[in-house]
């Protein structure tokens, strides 16, 4: 019994010196290298698994996988005889960039002739849902303003839900219900003038439950029915109580007739002082009188109200920069 055991202990001090010096050498093969997802979507996490063998005479450790950016991985096995197989199982989160993506990651071992094996995998990251409009415009009139039609398809003809509809500044609204499932929606969001009026640059954001494409974002601007010449009014090098003439315009964009109610000013420093309509244009000849300096204010700011018949009030802001003294 005690010679067997000799025996035994003597065979593995003999292995392990023909690993250590390279006569044993284990050695790393794979069944693939490299793996292509093909078509994919940019929202679901895909596997797939590269397989390999101990195909030399040493025991083989497999020591880590060296990942990137959107690649996971975890080794079933560290050690394996020669002629045991194994495996690395991968774990690939695509990109939110439509287009291929190509990724590298390496397998660290024992093995001399590849310590640092290189594997690969490539996926063309595709859209699964297509909407239109890419970006629209909103016309401000009023309580008449309205949004186009917002048509969302699958591309895959993989039904889908919509779980939230958001927008910048909650300018437009729309009531979801999440329970209904179609290959293709059309939206009608209702619009928030209120908000709408103050901000003039926003987003649209739809959730959905498509497994591949979950989120769909639309840029809109709100589009005036005028533009306003200068759209703010400076008067630099300003003296108290010594008024200074200035001009502005405001002109119809659509080349609509329009008449004007009123102009006036939040804090009365700015007096109109002569007006003429010349086609879809109205030109103004303003006079802005500054206050009296309060304390150490080197400033001073109006609010020019122009208020358009059976139609919205538009506001210019003017500012003033008193002059420097000695």
């Amino acid at each position: 019994m005690q010679r067997n055991c000799s025996k035994f202990a003597l065979l593995i001090v003999n292995f392990v010196l023909l690993t250590q010096f390279g006569c044993m050498a284990p050695k790393i093969e794979f069944e693939k290298v490299a793996h292509d997802f093909g078509e994919i979507g940019p929202v679901r996490t895909n596997t797939t698994e590269y397989k390999y063998t101990n195909t030399g005479f040493g025991i083989l450790n497999v020591k880590y996988v060296e990942t990137c950016c959107g690649v996971t991985a975890k080794q079933n096995r560290k050690l394996l005889l020669p002629g045991e197989t194994g495996s690395v199982e991968v774990e690939y989160l695509p990109r939110k960039t439509l287009g291929s993506d190509n990724k590298s990651f390496y397998v660290i071992s024992n093995d001399k002739e590849n310590p640092r094996m290189e594997l690969t995998l490539k996926a063309n990251i595709i859209a699964k849902v297509a909407w239109e409009p890419k970006s629209f415009k909103l016309l401000l009139e009023g309580e008449n303003t309205k949004s186009p039609k917002i048509i969302l398809t699958s591309l895959d003809n993989v039904p889908f839900s919509i779980t939230d509809f958001k927008s910048s500044f909650n300018c437009l609204t729309f009531d979801i219900d999440s329970s209904v499932k179609a290959t293709e929606f059309v939206i009608e969001p209702k619009v928030n003038t209120e908000n709408i009026r103050e901000n003039v640059r926003g987003y649209v954001h739809i959730i959905l439950t498509h497994p591949d494409w979950n989120r769909v974002s639309i840029p809109f601007d709100v589009l005036t029915r005028f533009t306003i010449n200068p759209p703010q009014i400076m008067v630099h090098n300003a003296e108290p109580n010594e008024p200074v003439i200035k001009y502005m315009a405001i002109q119809s964009i659509f080349g609509q007739d329009f008449e004007i109610e009123s102009v006036s000013s939040q804090n009365n420093f700015v007096k109109l002082l002569r007006q003429r309509k010349v086609g879809y244009n109205h030109q103004f000849e303003l006079e802005i009188t500054p206050p009296a300096i309060e304390g150490k204010k080197q400033i001073f700011t109006d609010v020019i109200y122009v208020k358009i018949k059976d139609g919205e009030k538009i506001e210019i802001p003017c500012h003033g920069l008193y002059a420097i003294k000695d």
